[in-house]
């Protein structure tokens, strides 16, 4: 599996972090490549904006979104508890882990399981990195693919009702062929035991 991890967004990304982030700010949809699959994602803080992408994908209330940060200071700020345990997860782990919270703060009823549970990510690609830093929020980010269960690997596995849908089309790593392939998903039992949901 191949995940994005280099220094810093190149210079030839940056340029296409402006209208990406516009789009976010006036509560848009936009199609980009993540640390893992290409997605679709919004404001992750907007309860207008994640309603759309919901609807979008046709989400039964209680599927999961997954919200990706930019660092474990954000990640703080939207859930209740960081479990030493998940931190030192997160220090080592080396694939994309995504982790269910069981209570989030500061978000939007619209983001959360009804349960009030979340699934958040603290992202591996510098682009997105990037992205969610100027933005200064979690954006979310759903497989770009209208049919449950599908994740696109590359842009060249988009569909075209996809594309018609979203507000902006990220530029960067469009002609990357690498097959990427959704995260790793974990949350912590009722006894502080490791589930792993999504290998």
């Amino acid at each position: 599996m191949m995940t994005f991890t280099n220094g810093r967004a190149p210079a030839a990304a940056r340029y296409d972090l402006k209208p990406a982030l516009q789009v976010l700010r006036r509560g848009g949809i936009v199609l980009y490549p993540t640390d893992t699959v290409w997605s679709i994602g919004a404001d992750a803080t907007s309860p207008e904006a994640v309603a759309k992408l919901r609807a979008l994908k046709e989400l039964a209330p209680d599927e999961y979104l997954e919200l990706l940060v930019d660092s474990p200071a954000m990640l703080q700020q939207y859930v209740e508890e960081f479990h030493p345990r998940i931190e030192t997860l997160l220090h080592f782990h080396l694939r994309p882990l995504t982790v269910r919270y069981p209570a989030a703060r500061n978000l939007p009823a619209e983001a959360l399981h009804p349960d009030g549970s979340v699934a958040i990510r603290i992202v591996q690609d510098d682009y997105c990195r990037e992205l969610i830093r100027a933005l200064g929020k979690p954006v979310v980010a759903l497989p770009a693919d209208l049919r449950l269960g599908r994740f696109p690997a590359n842009f060249g596995a988009v569909s075209s009702d996809v594309i018609e849908q979203v507000d902006y089309i990220v530029h960067h790593r469009r002609s990357d062929k690498s097959l990427a392939q959704p995260s790793v998903m974990v949350q912590l039992s009722a006894k502080d035991e490791l589930e792993f949901l999504r290998e």
